[in-house]
């Protein structure tokens, strides 16, 4: 299968040194920016792009035809993106975070939050630490763990060192606690979810529009 790697940052560098070269169309960045043409070459395309470069990508890429997974956090998607895919029976997946042990996470916090009834009165509060370069803040994760929960929750956030990336939740009563924790100690594991998910997206089992990867990862658990 070959992947068009978009962006070749922090986390689209790694995607690059996962994959072997014959795997790979690019990869492409702001100076080497993909055509229609070369991205037709691709199965699935994988791009860990900020967000301002997301418009001029949208074009090129439903031309193209092949399945994206978006790793961009800090974009507004437009409100009709999941009617245009369908017209066009494309298929495009994003991810805050495309570590697959995250969506471990994720069922632990719908857990905590329906059960977190039967406490007298809790508190939440999320927490996360990044590398000093990350601008976005909070993270678009820190925001989906708030989702996830389904509570109310305070987010404070850190920017310092070249921290790949803390989650953290504390519900608090008076008389106890209960702390959740994700720590990433390698980008590997965002590059090779997001690989991960671009091979389900090339998959008949899925259906065109735009999905987010906790529904992709609960469709594959279920099977």
């Amino acid at each position: 299968m070959k992947f068009a790697v978009i962006g070749t940052g922090k986390t689209g560098g790694k995607v690059v040194e996962i994959l072997k070269e014959g795997q790979i169309v690019g990869p492409f960045d702001s100076s080497n920016k993909p055509t229609v043409e070369k991205l037709k070459e691709a199965d699935a395309a994988i791009l860990f792009v900020p967000g301002g470069a997301v418009d001029e990508l949208i074009a090129p890429l439903m031309e193209s035809g092949i399945p994206a997974a978006w790793g961009t956090t800090g974009y507004d998607w437009p409100e009709d993106l999941d009617r245009q895919l369908k017209q066009k029976n494309l298929k495009w997946l994003q991810a805050s975070n495309f570590s697959l042990g995250m969506n471990i996470v994720r069922r632990c916090l719908n857990i905590i939050g329906q059960s977190s009834s039967v406490l007298d009165d809790p508190e939440f509060h999320i927490h996360e630490i990044h590398h000093k370069h990350k601008q976005d803040a909070p993270s678009g994760t820190a925001i989906s763990w708030e989702e996830w929960l389904g509570k109310e929750a305070e987010i404070t956030s850190e920017r310092k060192g070249d921290i790949k990336g803390i989650h953290q939740l504390e519900v608090k009563t008076d008389a106890e606690s209960i702390h959740l924790k994700h720590q990433a100690h390698d980008r590997k594991i965002f590059a090779q979810g997001a690989i991960w998910a671009a091979e389900q997206l090339v998959h008949d089992n899925v259906e065109s529009g735009f999905h987010d990867l906790s529904t992709i990862f609960d469709n594959v658990m279920q099977q």
